[in-house]
This record gives C-alpha cells, structure tokens and sequence, in this order.
C-alpha cells in the first residue's frame, strides 16, 4: 500500500524525522549530582542545549558547542550518547518536523559570564530527580532522572 500523498495532507517531509545532538551538563556540588538546565527562547520552558548536526563535527561535539552558545558551558562531552529522546520541534504557529535527539554527557569544567546567548536565555543546576520534573518530554525526564555520570576517562 501506498504512503498518503500530499492530497491527504501529508508531504514527504513531515514523514522525515531530523536529528539534533543535545548536551546533558553535569557536575558533582558537595558529592552531589547536579544537571543544568536552561530555558528556550521561545516559551521559557525548561530544557538541555541542543542542536542541529554540523559540518566537520561529531555529534558530541555538536552538542559541546551548543552548550557553550546557549549556557556558557565548557567541559569535556563523553564520545557516546547516553540515550536519546523524541519531539515535535515548531518551526512555525502550524509547522513542525518530528526530532530524535541524542543525548550526550558533559562534564561541566567551568560556566562563562560571557557567551553567544547571554540574556536569551536562563541556567540552573537541578538535582536529577528535579530536572526530570522540569522537562515536558517523557523519555528525556527519564534519561535525567537515572543519569548516572560516566566514569572518569571514559
């Protein structure tokens, strides 16, 4: 059977799910795990660093460099994901494309005072239980809440 075509309303492109590469920025505070959150441009709502793929860039690299635009972030992202998470990303009032994204530790070695979207945006640390109940997507609120850091020098 066919796929529906654009006269049932649906183009190729809204069946084509994009991928971004999303930074989980951690540190341990007086021996206790910490995630930084930040909050999007558009709604405020809560959320990690994330972005589209770039040329010349690994994932994890990708998502160390939208830490840095976003939350001032500099640190050491681990090689792999630590899981990955599912959206619908608005690209307009009645546009959106479904996103999987790929999560990627980062230990965070120091916060900038200056960074590319500095007053877009807000940070803070949450413990990970309670940066769980921040975000609205399922599948990333468990990723937070059973985040387990890697092991150093992994």
């Amino acid at each position: 059977m066919a796929p529906p075509g654009p006269s049932e309303g649906i183009t190729p492109s809204t069946l084509v799910e994009r991928v971004q590469y999303a930074a989980l920025c951690y540190r341990a505070q007086r021996g206790k795990l910490q995630i930084l959150m930040i909050t999007s441009r558009d709604t405020g709502r809560w959320i990690i660093p994330k972005g589209w793929p770039m040329d010349g860039r690994s994932p994890a690299e990708c998502a160390a460099q939208e830490a840095w635009e976003e939350a001032g972030v500099q640190g050491h992202a681990a090689e792999e994901p630590e899981g990955a998470y599912s959206y619908a990303k608005a690209l307009g009032p009645r546009t959106a494309v479904p996103c999987m994204v790929e999560v990627y530790p980062l230990r965070v070695e120091r916060l900038a005072g200056q960074f590319p979207e500095k007053g877009q945006r807000r940070r803070k640390w949450f413990s990970p239980q309670k940066a769980a109940l921040k975000v609205a997507e399922p599948d990333l609120a468990h990723l937070l809440a059973s985040f387990v850091p890697p092991a150093a020098g992994a």
